[in-house]
């Protein structure tokens, strides 16, 4: 081998070195990397290029967050901003529309806004990414990243098992679909107990493909108390403060089924994965029965909006938000302030309550 041969040799060995260096030694990383799967409650900026009602990259979205307006629905961080603050990462997740190269190897932000289980789920609001979708992306993903690996796929694959895996689906199977009846038959074709039993089916065929694909420390959370959001209260016999307990007693349905699943996963069905389930319901709840303790003034309007409770039109291009977001426990018809998703990640994260998160939280999946 000639001096200049061995010169090259040597440069691509430790280029290589340098990148599985900094990809796999961050000091302050507790995981290496973090993949986000969901809708617009952790969407932070996928939906901006597409033709859909469902896009929040324009002011006052993101009031709050040092670059603006961003495709964030809410006026600061997402719950998974947060998230990836408490694991350790120096720079947010990129969402997936703008992920390239090497900055995959930290993950990818795959949420879609109005995108549910199902894949017709928030048709009515335009283009989006349903799960399949977002899971099929992932598939190509992990594809891009064998580059960064010689092509090793049990490589790959040890570092995948280190990673965390976040998805929140369910919320818009039921606002943007079951409980549209106007534009969606399954209300008629399905019982509230059918339909549940059928999103948990979909859902497991594709949390079992995220398995299949290398996933292994896997996050799911249930859908929230969505019939008392503002959004429920402008339009529940229009009286602006009863919660629709119709789609909250459908929701509880679903949640209990994700539940089931997760001990199900976690007894066997997928061998060495560790799923933790996050109670969205019940947390929500928590922060609305203890809004004082929270330092929470007003828990039933949007704080931008337009409409009975801000909440029948969703916030509008430069419309002028409340002036103390702290003191709102949501931001618009739909989604919660920064402040609420601060407290809603911190005990996901930590809390010694299975009220919070089930069997463990994440901070005890992380050392797993």
């Amino acid at each position: 081998m000639g001096t200049s041969s061995l010169f090259v040799l040597l440069a691509v060995v430790s280029l290589w070195c340098f990148t599985a260096r900094t990809a796999f030694s961050q000091p302050n990383r507790q995981v290496p990397c973090l993949f986000i799967f969901g809708d617009s409650l952790v969407d932070n900026g996928n939906n901006n290029g597409i033709l859909t009602l469902a896009r929040a990259n324009y002011m006052p979205y993101g009031i709050d967050f040092p670059q603006g307006a961003t495709g964030r629905f809410t006026n600061g961080r997402t719950f998974v901003d947060i998230l990836a603050q408490l694991l350790g990462f120096p720079n947010y997740i990129p969402p997936y529309a703008r992920a390239r190269g090497r900055e995959l190897l930290q993950g990818a932000n795959y949420a879609s806004g109005a995108s549910g289980i199902r894949d017709e789920t928030g048709n009515n609001l335009g283009d989006h990414m349903s799960m399949n979708q977002q899971v099929d992306s992932f598939g190509m993903t992990v594809q891009q990243l064998r580059r960064y690996f010689r092509g090793d796929v049990n490589a790959l694959g040890t570092y995948l098992r280190k990673c965390i895996f976040y998805s929140g689906l369910g919320s818009n199977d039921y606002l943007n679909n079951y409980f549209m009846r106007d534009y969606y038959s399954t209300s008629s074709q399905y019982t509230s107990q059918a339909y549940a039993a059928s999103l948990i089916q979909d859902y497991s065929r594709q949390l079992t493909a995220l398995y299949n694909l290398g996933a292994r420390k896997v996050i799911v959370t249930g859908v929230g108390q969505i019939g008392c959001i503002p959004y429920q209260l402008a339009r529940y016999n229009g009286s602006g403060s009863r919660c629709n307990e119709e789609i909250n007693s459908a929701i509880v349905l679903f949640n209990t089924a994700l539940k089931r699943l997760v001990d199900r996963f976690n007894k066997g069905q997928l061998p060495g994965a560790k799923f933790v389930y996050l109670d969205s319901f019940q947390s929500s709840q928590d922060l609305v029965q203890n809004a004082r303790a929270y330092g929470f003034e007003v828990v039933d309007k949007g704080c931008c909006g337009v409409g009975r409770n801000n909440g029948q039109i969703t916030c509008l291009p430069l419309q002028t938000p409340c002036d103390d977001r702290r003191k709102y426990l949501f931001w618009d018809a739909f989604h919660p302030t920064e402040v609420a998703n601060i407290l809603l990640a911190k005990k996901a994260y930590s809390s010694k309550s299975k009220s919070y998160a089930y069997p463990i939280n994440i901070q005890q999946l992380v050392m797993l």
